[in-house]
Protein backbone atom coordinates (compact mmCIF):
# COMPACT_ATOMS: atom_id res chain seq x y z
CA UNK A 1 0.00 0.00 0.00
CA UNK A 2 2.96 2.14 0.53
CA UNK A 3 4.25 1.84 -2.75
CA UNK A 4 0.69 2.30 -4.34
CA UNK A 5 0.25 5.23 -2.04
CA UNK A 6 3.42 6.80 -3.13
CA UNK A 7 2.67 6.53 -6.76
CA UNK A 8 -0.36 7.64 -6.56
CA UNK A 9 0.24 10.77 -5.09
CA UNK A 10 3.60 10.94 -7.69
CA UNK A 11 0.79 10.91 -10.18
CA UNK A 12 -1.40 13.72 -8.04
CA UNK A 13 1.43 16.35 -8.10
CA UNK A 14 1.81 16.37 -11.87
CA UNK A 15 -1.17 15.78 -13.18
CA UNK A 16 -3.85 17.33 -10.95
CA UNK A 17 -4.32 21.14 -12.15
CA UNK A 18 -4.25 18.95 -15.67
CA UNK A 19 -7.14 16.64 -15.61
CA UNK A 20 -9.87 19.24 -17.27
CA UNK A 21 -7.38 19.29 -19.79
CA UNK A 22 -7.38 16.03 -20.37
CA UNK A 23 -11.38 15.75 -20.69
CA UNK A 24 -10.90 18.37 -23.61
CA UNK A 25 -8.92 16.38 -25.40
CA UNK A 26 -10.33 13.62 -24.13
CA UNK A 27 -13.69 15.12 -26.16
CA UNK A 28 -11.93 16.00 -29.17
CA UNK A 29 -10.82 12.94 -30.10
CA UNK A 30 -14.37 10.63 -29.21
CA UNK A 31 -15.78 13.81 -31.95
CA UNK A 32 -13.07 13.06 -34.63
CA UNK A 33 -13.30 9.08 -33.84
CA UNK A 34 -17.47 9.84 -34.37
CA UNK A 35 -16.86 12.05 -37.45
CA UNK A 36 -14.60 8.95 -38.87
CA UNK A 37 -16.87 6.09 -38.00
CA UNK A 38 -20.61 7.81 -38.52
CA UNK A 39 -21.72 8.84 -41.86
CA UNK A 40 -23.87 11.58 -40.91
CA UNK A 41 -20.37 13.37 -39.16
CA UNK A 42 -19.42 13.93 -42.79
CA UNK A 43 -21.38 16.88 -42.82
CA UNK A 44 -18.92 18.36 -40.27
CA UNK A 45 -16.48 18.84 -43.07
CA UNK A 46 -19.05 20.80 -45.72
CA UNK A 47 -16.82 23.71 -45.30
CA UNK A 48 -13.73 22.25 -46.06
CA UNK A 49 -15.26 20.65 -48.81
CA UNK A 50 -16.51 23.76 -50.25
CA UNK A 51 -12.91 25.18 -50.69
CA UNK A 52 -11.43 22.36 -52.27
CA UNK A 53 -14.62 22.53 -54.80
CA UNK A 54 -12.98 26.25 -55.16
CA UNK A 55 -9.71 24.78 -55.88
CA UNK A 56 -10.54 22.39 -58.25
CA UNK A 57 -12.35 24.89 -60.09
CA UNK A 58 -9.67 27.67 -60.03
CA UNK A 59 -7.01 24.77 -61.21
CA UNK A 60 -8.97 23.00 -63.32
CA UNK A 61 -10.15 26.62 -65.10
CA UNK A 62 -8.98 25.78 -68.81
CA UNK A 63 -9.89 21.78 -68.84
CA UNK A 64 -13.70 22.24 -70.09
CA UNK A 65 -12.80 25.44 -72.10
CA UNK A 66 -10.07 23.90 -74.13
CA UNK A 67 -12.64 20.49 -74.58
CA UNK A 68 -15.15 23.26 -76.26
CA UNK A 69 -12.55 24.73 -78.06
CA UNK A 70 -11.44 21.59 -80.14
CA UNK A 71 -15.18 21.16 -80.62
CA UNK A 72 -15.66 24.16 -81.99
CA UNK A 73 -12.31 23.59 -84.37
CA UNK A 74 -13.50 20.26 -85.28
CA UNK A 75 -17.26 21.45 -85.93
CA UNK A 76 -16.00 24.60 -87.92
CA UNK A 77 -13.48 22.74 -90.01
CA UNK A 78 -16.47 19.81 -90.42
CA UNK A 79 -18.80 22.79 -91.79
CA UNK A 80 -21.20 23.60 -89.23
CA UNK A 81 -20.82 27.62 -89.34
CA UNK A 82 -21.16 30.05 -86.86
CA UNK A 83 -23.34 28.34 -85.37
CA UNK A 84 -20.67 26.01 -83.49
CA UNK A 85 -18.80 28.89 -82.83
CA UNK A 86 -21.89 30.92 -80.97
CA UNK A 87 -22.13 27.93 -79.08
CA UNK A 88 -18.34 27.77 -77.97
CA UNK A 89 -17.94 31.91 -76.86
CA UNK A 90 -21.02 31.45 -75.18
CA UNK A 91 -20.39 28.45 -73.08
CA UNK A 92 -16.98 29.43 -72.40
CA UNK A 93 -17.76 32.93 -70.97
CA UNK A 94 -20.22 31.09 -69.16
CA UNK A 95 -17.50 28.48 -67.21
CA UNK A 96 -15.38 32.04 -67.21
CA UNK A 97 -18.16 33.32 -64.62
CA UNK A 98 -18.46 30.16 -62.98
CA UNK A 99 -14.37 30.55 -62.49
CA UNK A 100 -14.67 34.35 -61.28
CA UNK A 101 -17.06 33.02 -58.50
CA UNK A 102 -14.58 30.88 -57.24
CA UNK A 103 -11.40 32.93 -57.22
CA UNK A 104 -13.78 35.36 -55.57
CA UNK A 105 -14.34 32.96 -52.84
CA UNK A 106 -10.86 31.75 -52.57
CA UNK A 107 -9.99 35.44 -51.59
CA UNK A 108 -13.10 36.31 -49.42
CA UNK A 109 -13.54 33.15 -47.43
CA UNK A 110 -16.92 32.37 -45.55
CA UNK A 111 -17.91 32.14 -42.59
CA UNK A 112 -19.58 28.69 -40.97
CA UNK A 113 -23.48 30.17 -41.28
CA UNK A 114 -22.48 30.83 -44.89
CA UNK A 115 -22.01 27.42 -46.13
CA UNK A 116 -25.26 26.45 -47.76
CA UNK A 117 -25.51 30.00 -49.25
CA UNK A 118 -22.12 29.49 -51.12
CA UNK A 119 -23.38 26.00 -52.22
CA UNK A 120 -26.29 27.34 -53.85
CA UNK A 121 -24.41 30.04 -55.05
CA UNK A 122 -22.05 27.25 -56.69
CA UNK A 123 -25.12 25.02 -58.19
CA UNK A 124 -25.89 28.60 -59.94
CA UNK A 125 -23.41 29.05 -61.35
CA UNK A 126 -23.49 24.74 -62.61
CA UNK A 127 -26.66 25.43 -64.00
CA UNK A 128 -25.74 28.39 -65.83
CA UNK A 129 -23.14 26.28 -67.55
CA UNK A 130 -25.57 23.82 -67.93
CA UNK A 131 -27.32 26.43 -70.76
CA UNK A 132 -24.52 25.99 -73.07
CA UNK A 133 -24.57 22.38 -72.73
CA UNK A 134 -28.62 22.09 -73.82
CA UNK A 135 -27.58 24.66 -76.77
CA UNK A 136 -25.00 22.66 -77.78
CA UNK A 137 -27.89 19.33 -77.54
CA UNK A 138 -29.87 21.70 -79.67
CA UNK A 139 -27.52 22.49 -82.33
CA UNK A 140 -28.28 20.07 -85.69
CA UNK A 141 -26.49 19.99 -89.07
CA UNK A 142 -28.01 18.42 -92.15
CA UNK A 143 -26.53 20.58 -94.77
CA UNK A 144 -22.51 19.61 -93.29
CA UNK A 145 -23.17 15.63 -93.88
CA UNK A 146 -22.72 14.18 -90.88
CA UNK A 147 -25.14 11.55 -89.76
CA UNK A 148 -23.88 10.48 -86.84
CA UNK A 149 -23.90 13.72 -85.35
CA UNK A 150 -26.29 13.01 -82.40
CA UNK A 151 -23.89 10.04 -81.39
CA UNK A 152 -21.25 12.45 -81.27
CA UNK A 153 -22.95 15.05 -79.31
CA UNK A 154 -24.06 12.27 -77.03
CA UNK A 155 -20.20 10.85 -77.13
CA UNK A 156 -19.05 15.09 -76.18
CA UNK A 157 -21.63 15.32 -73.36
CA UNK A 158 -20.34 11.76 -72.15
CA UNK A 159 -16.93 13.46 -71.85
CA UNK A 160 -18.12 16.29 -70.35
CA UNK A 161 -19.71 14.29 -67.46
CA UNK A 162 -17.16 12.73 -66.81
CA UNK A 163 -14.58 15.70 -65.95
CA UNK A 164 -17.53 16.96 -64.22
CA UNK A 165 -17.47 14.19 -61.73
CA UNK A 166 -14.14 14.28 -61.09
CA UNK A 167 -13.16 17.91 -60.89
CA UNK A 168 -16.61 18.89 -59.05
CA UNK A 169 -16.61 15.72 -57.06
CA UNK A 170 -16.58 17.82 -53.93
CA UNK A 171 -19.64 19.53 -54.19
CA UNK A 172 -21.61 16.16 -55.96
CA UNK A 173 -24.73 18.19 -56.57
CA UNK A 174 -22.84 19.63 -59.34
CA UNK A 175 -22.87 17.32 -62.09
CA UNK A 176 -26.82 17.25 -61.45
CA UNK A 177 -27.35 20.85 -62.20
CA UNK A 178 -24.68 21.01 -65.03
CA UNK A 179 -26.37 18.79 -66.94
CA UNK A 180 -30.06 17.81 -66.21
CA UNK A 181 -31.21 20.33 -68.37
CA UNK A 182 -28.98 19.23 -71.62
CA UNK A 183 -29.28 15.27 -71.15
CA UNK A 184 -33.54 16.97 -71.02
CA UNK A 185 -32.95 18.81 -74.36
CA UNK A 186 -31.22 15.69 -76.08
CA UNK A 187 -33.97 13.43 -75.01
CA UNK A 188 -36.92 16.20 -76.56
CA UNK A 189 -34.96 16.46 -79.28
CA UNK A 190 -34.72 12.45 -80.10
CA UNK A 191 -38.44 11.79 -79.11
CA UNK A 192 -38.66 13.67 -82.87
CA UNK A 193 -37.53 10.49 -84.03
CA UNK A 194 -38.54 7.96 -82.71
CA UNK A 195 -37.83 5.44 -85.97
CA UNK A 196 -34.42 5.89 -85.19
CA UNK A 197 -33.54 3.11 -82.63
CA UNK A 198 -29.79 4.78 -82.34
CA UNK A 199 -30.77 7.85 -80.83
CA UNK A 200 -32.74 5.79 -78.27
CA UNK A 201 -29.70 4.24 -77.30
CA UNK A 202 -27.94 7.16 -76.66
CA UNK A 203 -30.63 8.60 -74.65
CA UNK A 204 -30.09 5.95 -72.76
CA UNK A 205 -26.44 5.63 -72.56
CA UNK A 206 -27.10 9.56 -71.45
CA UNK A 207 -29.25 9.18 -68.62
CA UNK A 208 -27.01 6.21 -67.28
CA UNK A 209 -24.26 8.33 -67.73
CA UNK A 210 -25.65 10.57 -65.52
CA UNK A 211 -26.70 8.72 -62.42
CA UNK A 212 -23.15 6.36 -63.32
CA UNK A 213 -21.04 10.08 -62.72
CA UNK A 214 -23.18 10.85 -60.08
CA UNK A 215 -22.51 8.19 -57.95
CA UNK A 216 -18.74 8.64 -58.99
CA UNK A 217 -18.93 12.35 -57.77
CA UNK A 218 -20.74 10.84 -54.62
CA UNK A 219 -17.79 8.11 -54.04
CA UNK A 220 -15.39 10.59 -54.50
CA UNK A 221 -17.24 13.10 -52.67
CA UNK A 222 -17.00 10.37 -49.57
CA UNK A 223 -13.34 9.51 -49.90
CA UNK A 224 -12.38 12.95 -49.12
CA UNK A 225 -14.90 13.68 -46.49
CA UNK A 226 -13.16 10.04 -45.02
CA UNK A 227 -9.95 11.79 -45.71
CA UNK A 228 -10.78 14.99 -43.78
CA UNK A 229 -11.81 13.07 -40.94
CA UNK A 230 -8.79 11.08 -40.72
CA UNK A 231 -6.67 14.07 -40.95
CA UNK A 232 -9.12 15.71 -38.11
CA UNK A 233 -8.00 12.51 -36.07
CA UNK A 234 -4.30 12.91 -36.84
CA UNK A 235 -4.57 16.51 -35.69
CA UNK A 236 -6.13 15.88 -32.75
CA UNK A 237 -3.41 13.20 -31.87
CA UNK A 238 -0.74 15.34 -32.57
CA UNK A 239 -2.54 17.88 -30.12
CA UNK A 240 -3.08 15.29 -27.66
CA UNK A 241 0.69 14.30 -27.98
CA UNK A 242 1.99 18.49 -27.62
CA UNK A 243 0.21 18.88 -24.77
CA UNK A 244 1.26 15.07 -23.45
CA UNK A 245 5.04 16.69 -23.88
CA UNK A 246 4.15 19.87 -22.30
CA UNK A 247 2.78 17.91 -19.36
CA UNK A 248 5.85 15.84 -19.37
CA UNK A 249 8.22 18.95 -19.33
CA UNK A 250 5.94 20.29 -16.66
CA UNK A 251 5.96 17.57 -14.57
CA UNK A 252 9.84 17.14 -15.15
CA UNK A 253 10.83 20.66 -14.51
CA UNK A 254 8.23 20.61 -11.10
CA UNK A 255 9.91 17.29 -10.13
CA UNK A 256 13.82 18.97 -10.82
CA UNK A 257 12.70 21.70 -8.43
CA UNK A 258 11.27 19.60 -6.08
CA UNK A 259 14.52 17.31 -5.96
CA UNK A 260 16.53 20.46 -5.38
CA UNK A 261 14.36 21.95 -3.04
CA UNK A 262 14.74 18.69 -0.90
CA UNK A 263 18.62 18.27 -1.58
CA UNK A 264 18.74 22.16 -0.33
CA UNK A 265 16.86 21.28 3.26
CA UNK A 266 18.44 18.36 3.83
CA UNK A 267 22.34 20.08 3.14
CA UNK A 268 21.28 22.80 5.60
CA UNK A 269 19.10 20.61 7.80
CA UNK A 270 22.06 17.86 8.20
CA UNK A 271 24.05 20.25 9.86
CA UNK A 272 21.31 21.83 12.27
CA UNK A 273 20.15 18.66 13.10
CA UNK A 274 23.74 17.28 13.30
CA UNK A 275 25.11 19.42 16.15
CA UNK A 276 22.99 19.37 18.54
CA UNK A 277 22.45 15.94 18.40
CA UNK A 278 26.19 15.09 18.99
CA UNK A 279 26.08 17.88 21.86
CA UNK A 280 23.15 15.11 23.39
CA UNK A 281 24.73 12.32 22.50
CA UNK A 282 28.22 13.64 24.33
CA UNK A 283 26.45 14.70 27.61
CA UNK A 284 24.29 11.74 27.20
CA UNK A 285 26.65 9.59 27.46
CA UNK A 286 28.45 11.48 29.97
CA UNK A 287 25.66 10.76 32.59
CA UNK A 288 25.15 7.28 31.64
CA UNK A 289 28.37 6.50 32.48
CA UNK A 290 28.80 8.74 35.38
CA UNK A 291 32.04 10.47 34.19
CA UNK A 292 31.80 13.45 36.43
CA UNK A 293 30.32 11.60 39.34
CA UNK A 294 28.10 9.14 40.40
CA UNK A 295 24.18 10.01 40.44
CA UNK A 296 22.38 9.63 42.94
CA UNK A 297 19.06 8.36 41.88
CA UNK A 298 19.06 5.72 39.18
CA UNK A 299 15.42 6.48 37.21
CA UNK A 300 17.75 9.51 36.09
CA UNK A 301 20.63 7.46 34.71
CA UNK A 302 18.17 5.17 32.98
CA UNK A 303 16.99 8.47 31.58
CA UNK A 304 20.23 9.49 30.44
CA UNK A 305 20.33 5.84 28.75
CA UNK A 306 17.50 6.52 26.89
CA UNK A 307 18.29 9.60 25.68
CA UNK A 308 21.76 8.55 24.58
CA UNK A 309 19.75 5.70 22.77
CA UNK A 310 17.40 7.72 20.94
CA UNK A 311 19.48 9.69 20.10
CA UNK A 312 21.90 7.47 18.64
CA UNK A 313 18.48 5.95 16.68
CA UNK A 314 17.81 9.93 15.43
CA UNK A 315 21.36 9.93 14.13
CA UNK A 316 20.97 6.71 12.29
CA UNK A 317 17.67 7.64 11.01
CA UNK A 318 19.44 11.25 9.59
CA UNK A 319 22.32 9.24 8.04
CA UNK A 320 20.17 7.09 5.74
CA UNK A 321 17.67 9.51 4.74
CA UNK A 322 21.00 11.73 4.05
CA UNK A 323 22.39 8.94 2.33
CA UNK A 324 19.34 7.55 0.27
CA UNK A 325 18.78 11.29 -0.85
CA UNK A 326 22.52 11.43 -2.27
CA UNK A 327 22.21 8.52 -4.07
CA UNK A 328 18.81 9.49 -5.87
CA UNK A 329 20.43 12.45 -6.75
CA UNK A 330 23.12 10.66 -7.98
CA UNK A 331 25.96 12.53 -5.64
CA UNK A 332 26.57 9.34 -3.95
CA UNK A 333 30.60 8.77 -4.17
CA UNK A 334 32.46 5.50 -4.09
CA UNK A 335 36.18 5.45 -3.71
CA UNK A 336 37.12 1.56 -4.87
CA UNK A 337 39.89 0.06 -3.83
CA UNK A 338 40.80 -3.60 -3.98
CA UNK A 339 38.52 -5.59 -0.75
CA UNK A 340 38.24 -8.82 0.22
CA UNK A 341 34.30 -9.92 0.50
CA UNK A 342 35.59 -12.88 3.32
CA UNK A 343 37.69 -9.41 5.38
CA UNK A 344 34.65 -7.36 5.19
CA UNK A 345 31.64 -10.38 6.17
CA UNK A 346 34.22 -11.42 8.84
CA UNK A 347 34.36 -7.90 10.69
CA UNK A 348 30.41 -7.33 10.00
CA UNK A 349 29.97 -11.40 12.26
CA UNK A 350 32.14 -9.58 15.03
CA UNK A 351 30.47 -6.19 15.20
CA UNK A 352 26.51 -8.00 15.21
CA UNK A 353 27.65 -10.73 17.60
CA UNK A 354 26.69 -8.94 20.63
CA UNK A 355 23.23 -7.89 19.34
CA UNK A 356 22.76 -11.48 18.09
CA UNK A 357 23.78 -13.33 21.33
CA UNK A 358 21.03 -10.80 23.33
CA UNK A 359 18.72 -12.66 21.30
CA UNK A 360 19.89 -16.04 21.55
CA UNK A 361 20.37 -16.04 17.61
CA UNK A 362 23.72 -17.56 15.68
CA UNK A 363 25.51 -16.09 13.32
CA UNK A 364 27.25 -18.66 10.86
CA UNK A 365 29.80 -17.56 8.15
CA UNK A 366 29.77 -19.77 5.15
CA UNK A 367 32.48 -18.77 2.91
CA UNK A 368 33.97 -20.51 -0.43
CA UNK A 369 38.16 -20.21 0.15
CA UNK A 370 40.16 -19.01 -2.68
CA UNK A 371 38.02 -15.55 -2.68
CA UNK A 372 39.88 -12.79 -5.15
CA UNK A 373 39.69 -9.35 -4.30
CA UNK A 374 36.67 -6.84 -5.58
CA UNK A 375 37.06 -3.53 -6.79
CA UNK A 376 34.68 -1.75 -4.80
CA UNK A 377 34.12 0.84 -2.19
CA UNK A 378 34.52 -1.05 1.38
CA UNK A 379 32.63 1.43 3.45
CA UNK A 380 29.19 0.33 0.49
CA UNK A 381 29.85 -3.34 0.90
CA UNK A 382 30.63 -2.71 4.94
CA UNK A 383 26.85 -0.90 4.63
CA UNK A 384 25.45 -3.16 3.04
CA UNK A 385 26.57 -6.17 4.83
CA UNK A 386 25.26 -4.34 8.24
CA UNK A 387 21.95 -3.56 7.29
CA UNK A 388 21.10 -7.11 6.20
CA UNK A 389 22.62 -8.48 9.27
CA UNK A 390 20.22 -5.93 11.12
CA UNK A 391 17.36 -6.47 9.66
CA UNK A 392 17.86 -10.53 9.64
CA UNK A 393 18.65 -9.87 13.14
CA UNK A 394 15.78 -8.35 13.91
CA UNK A 395 13.18 -10.20 12.78
CA UNK A 396 14.62 -14.02 13.64
CA UNK A 397 13.11 -15.69 16.45
CA UNK A 398 15.39 -16.11 19.96
CA UNK A 399 17.18 -19.75 18.99
CA UNK A 400 17.19 -18.45 15.26
CA UNK A 401 20.07 -19.24 13.41
CA UNK A 402 21.43 -16.35 10.11
CA UNK A 403 23.85 -17.71 7.08
CA UNK A 404 26.24 -15.17 5.98
CA UNK A 405 27.57 -16.46 2.79
CA UNK A 406 30.54 -15.36 0.42
CA UNK A 407 31.34 -17.46 -2.81
CA UNK A 408 31.32 -17.07 -6.64
CA UNK A 409 28.47 -16.80 -8.93
CA UNK A 410 28.41 -18.95 -12.15
CA UNK A 411 29.11 -15.90 -14.43
CA UNK A 412 32.58 -15.23 -12.70
CA UNK A 413 31.33 -13.19 -10.15
CA UNK A 414 31.22 -12.81 -6.42
CA UNK A 415 27.63 -12.82 -3.73
CA UNK A 416 27.10 -12.35 -0.33
CA UNK A 417 23.97 -13.40 0.59
CA UNK A 418 22.07 -13.20 4.04
CA UNK A 419 19.56 -16.15 5.02
CA UNK A 420 17.62 -16.41 8.15
CA UNK A 421 14.66 -18.75 9.40
CA UNK A 422 12.47 -15.87 10.54
CA UNK A 423 8.55 -15.39 9.35
CA UNK A 424 8.92 -14.80 5.82
CA UNK A 425 7.63 -12.19 4.03
CA UNK A 426 5.13 -12.73 1.95
CA UNK A 427 5.44 -12.19 -1.93
CA UNK A 428 2.90 -9.23 -2.56
CA UNK A 429 4.80 -7.63 -0.03
CA UNK A 430 8.25 -7.84 -1.38
CA UNK A 431 7.99 -4.55 -3.47
CA UNK A 432 6.79 -2.46 -0.48
CA UNK A 433 9.60 -3.52 1.50
CA UNK A 434 12.08 -2.56 -1.72
CA UNK A 435 10.50 0.69 -1.61
CA UNK A 436 11.73 3.45 0.59
CA UNK A 437 10.20 3.78 3.62
CA UNK A 438 8.07 0.79 2.58
CA UNK A 439 7.37 -1.74 5.47
CA UNK A 440 5.63 -5.13 5.15
CA UNK A 441 2.50 -6.33 7.81
CA UNK A 442 5.03 -8.37 9.64
CA UNK A 443 7.60 -5.34 10.56
CA UNK A 444 4.55 -3.82 11.06
CA UNK A 445 3.65 -5.50 14.07
CA UNK A 446 7.18 -5.69 15.21
CA UNK A 447 8.37 -4.08 17.99
CA UNK A 448 11.89 -3.37 16.69
CA UNK A 449 10.14 -1.33 13.94
CA UNK A 450 13.05 0.70 11.43
CA UNK A 451 12.33 3.48 9.41
CA UNK A 452 12.12 1.33 5.79
CA UNK A 453 15.37 2.81 4.24
CA UNK A 454 17.70 -0.01 4.99
CA UNK A 455 16.81 -2.52 1.86
CA UNK A 456 16.17 0.29 -0.43
CA UNK A 457 19.82 1.68 0.52
CA UNK A 458 21.10 -1.69 -0.02
CA UNK A 459 19.46 -1.85 -3.51
CA UNK A 460 20.76 1.25 -4.69
CA UNK A 461 24.41 0.57 -3.36
CA UNK A 462 24.51 -2.51 -5.36
CA UNK A 463 23.33 -1.57 -8.33
CA UNK A 464 26.17 1.64 -8.22
CA UNK A 465 28.57 -1.65 -7.88
CA UNK A 466 26.77 -3.00 -11.51
CA UNK A 467 25.36 -5.36 -8.89
CA UNK A 468 21.60 -6.84 -8.82
CA UNK A 469 20.16 -7.32 -5.91
CA UNK A 470 17.24 -9.57 -4.71
CA UNK A 471 15.00 -10.86 -1.93
CA UNK A 472 13.52 -14.75 -1.66
CA UNK A 473 11.34 -15.06 1.11
CA UNK A 474 8.59 -17.90 1.70
CA UNK A 475 6.22 -17.68 4.94
CA UNK A 476 7.02 -19.58 8.03
CA UNK A 477 10.41 -20.73 6.43
CA UNK A 478 12.53 -17.33 6.33
CA UNK A 479 13.92 -14.91 3.99
CA UNK A 480 17.20 -14.67 1.90
CA UNK A 481 18.83 -10.93 0.30
CA UNK A 482 21.23 -11.88 -2.30
CA UNK A 483 23.87 -9.22 -3.41
CA UNK A 484 25.81 -10.27 -6.78
CA UNK A 485 28.68 -8.10 -8.40
CA UNK A 486 29.98 -8.86 -11.71
CA UNK A 487 32.91 -10.52 -13.03
CA UNK A 488 34.13 -7.48 -14.51
CA UNK A 489 34.68 -5.94 -10.83
CA UNK A 490 36.99 -9.11 -9.79
CA UNK A 491 40.82 -8.03 -9.36
CA UNK A 492 42.41 -11.75 -11.42
CA UNK A 493 45.47 -12.45 -10.16
CA UNK A 494 48.79 -13.03 -12.22
CA UNK A 495 48.77 -16.96 -10.93
CA UNK A 496 45.18 -17.33 -11.76
CA UNK A 497 44.65 -15.28 -14.33
CA UNK A 498 43.65 -17.42 -16.68
CA UNK A 499 41.64 -19.73 -14.46
CA UNK A 500 37.92 -19.66 -14.39
CA UNK A 501 36.63 -19.51 -10.40
CA UNK A 502 34.88 -23.48 -11.14
CA UNK A 503 38.88 -24.26 -12.24
CA UNK A 504 39.91 -22.34 -8.67
CA UNK A 505 37.38 -24.56 -7.06
CA UNK A 506 38.74 -27.68 -8.01
CA UNK A 507 42.07 -26.92 -7.70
Amino acid sequence: MALLDATSADKNIVDRRKLPRNKDLSAVMRGARDRLMERTGINHFERELLFMHTRALIVNAATIPLLIAMIAIIGAISGFGKGIILWAALTICLYAVLGLVARHLAKQGIANEQIRQWQLIYLGGHFITSLGWAYFAYLDCASCGIGLFPVVKAVVLILAMAITAIVSSALRAAILAAFTLPVITYTLLASNHLDNPLLAIMVVMLFAGLVFFYLVAARLNRSVAVTLALQAEKDALIAELETANAMSDEGRRRAEEANLAKSRFLASMSHELRTPLNAILGFSEVMAKEVLGPIQNGTYREYASDIHASGEHLLNLINEILDLSRIEAGRYTINEEPVLLTDIANECIHMMNLKARNKDISLIPQFETGMLRLKADERSIRQILLNLMSNAVKFTPPNGKIYVKVGWTVGGGQYISVRDNGPGIPPEEIPVVLSAFGQGSIAIKNAEQGTGLGLPIVQALVHIHDGDFHLFSKLREGTEALATFPRSRVIQSTRTKLKNPAQQRAA
